[in-house]
């Protein structure tokens, strides 16, 4: 560049032409807005704060995928149209796309913890019963009751302050279980420890406000999916959103071919098994199911898909809770539930009761008229004792058993069962 200017600089004879290209040189950028180019415009895709449920922190779950959504590393279904549009928001769930770089994506589900009506109806709760008002900040709200002040004194989780939530993984708690809690709790830094030191005010709030409206992604972190546990991963939240990994509902194979109906059933015994036997000691139970409870994978595999009406008592510890405490109300016991409900004794809970809830819902449409006359009839058989409450001596394991020995000829050893495939034809487990 240097020779090419002194040439010049020899040739010209005018000193103002000698300044007029010296400074061309110096100055690229006047030259370039010559040819101006035209600036990309980049497609919008647009939040209201309002859809995220990010107008309500830190009376919401948290914040920790909230740049995936604004950088566009996850899009709902309807984002893949020309049209960009967001669903609505009166919806419970959504079907999404997650991306870590962009090019490949995977599938997701994105769920509130109870629908927008509830939680619009519950924040007007908040206002009225604590303030007096019809609207009003719902954070401030929160931090002045008695429980969230207790909350933020506290070193440590204990049974006391989370007494009368309405979550059925709180009615019979033990401090080893709500250590877990603080140790695991995925919207923070991971600090692995069970005091709340780690905690900031609005932590602990977001905590508090999760375990009151919905336990679901509090199990779904402190018992992973890539321990072995049968729950979806969890992959963050925003404001009132939670995202996880995709799944069918167990509904959507109601109509399935025998051999994959009698796959499903037998891995169904299998997450039933889990449940009231495992290395840590705690006793799963549910409160409730329906053909939203379980979920399936891409690959076949089923797990727990809603884990919201699950109870867990801790075997080694038992429960910390005396039942008179846990008749204690506040306005976080009223945030989705009716404040008039009765809590299930802890004792009343037998190894049979998620079992037979099964056999009452889910096991007759699933397996009801898919097989040959002597097998249907056998199953047929088992199911109307097992809904009965199975009226004899056998414990669950007993009998999840006969009707496992029933199914397992019935299930095939082929790639539609990916999650177990090629394996079955090596082994004699399948």
């Amino acid at each position: 560049m240097g020779r090419w200017i002194c040439c010049l600089c020899s040739r010209v004879a005018d000193p103002l032409m000698l300044l007029l290209v010296l400074a061309l040189v110096s100055n690229p950028s006047t030259a370039a807005t010559a040819s101006p180019s035209v600036p990309h415009v980049k497609p919008s895709y647009s939040f209201g704060r309002t859809f995220l449920g990010l107008d309500k922190c830190n009376a919401c779950i948290g914040t920790s995928i909230c740049k995936k959504f604004f950088k566009e590393e996850i899009r709902f279904d309807t984002w893949l149209s020309s049209h960009l549009k967001l669903p609505p928001s009166s919806l419970l769930s959504y079907s999404g796309n997650y991306t870590d770089d962009a090019k490949s994506w995977r599938r997701v589900d994105i769920t509130r913890l109870t629908s927008k009506y509830q939680h619009d109806r519950a924040d007007k709760r908040i206002c009225t019963s604590l303030l007096k008002t019809k609207s009003c900040s719902l954070e401030l709200a929160l931090r002045r009751t008695q429980r969230f002040q207790k909350w933020l004194r506290a070193k440590r989780l204990t049974p006391d302050l989370v007494q009368g939530l309405s979550s059925p993984m709180l009615r019979c708690p033990s401090q080893r279980l709500l250590d877990r809690i603080v140790r695991r709790y995925a919207e923070v830094p991971d600090a692995g420890s069970i005091y709340m030191d780690h905690l900031t005010d609005r932590d602990r709030l977001r905590l508090l406000y999760t375990l009151a409206v919905n336990s679901h992604p509090i199990l779904l972190q402190i018992f992973p999916d890539v321990e072995g546990w049968p729950f979806p991963r969890y992959l963050g939240s925003c404001g009132r959103l939670v995202v996880s990994a995709s799944t069918r509902p167990l509904r959507d194979f109601f109509g399935a071919a025998p051999e994959v109906a009698a796959d499903l059933a037998l891995q169904l015994l299998a997450v039933l098994r889990s449940m009231g036997t495992n290395d840590l000691n705690y006793f799963f139970y549910f409160t409730h199911v329906d053909a939203g409870t379980f979920g399936v994978f891409s690959n076949g595999h089923l797990f727990i898909r809603d884990a919201s009406t699950l109870g867990i008592i801790d075997k080694e510890e038992g429960s910390q809770l005396i039942d008179g405490q846990q008749e204690y109300k506040d306005i976080f016991s009223c945030l989705t539930v009716d404040c008039q409900s009765p809590f299930v004794s802890c004792d009343s809970i037998g190894e049979k009761h998620s079992l037979v809830m099964v056999c009452q819902e889910l096991f007759p449409r699933l397996l009801t008229g898919k097989f040959p006359p002597p097998v249907q009839e056998k199953i047929d058989a088992f199911l109307q004792r097992c809904a009965r409450g199975l009226g004899d001596d056998r414990g669950a394991n007993e009998a999840m058993e006969e009707l496992a020995q029933i199914l397992k000829p019935l299930r095939s050893c082929d790639s539609r069962f990916a999650y177990r495939y090629p394996d079955c034809r090596y082994s004699d487990k399948y």
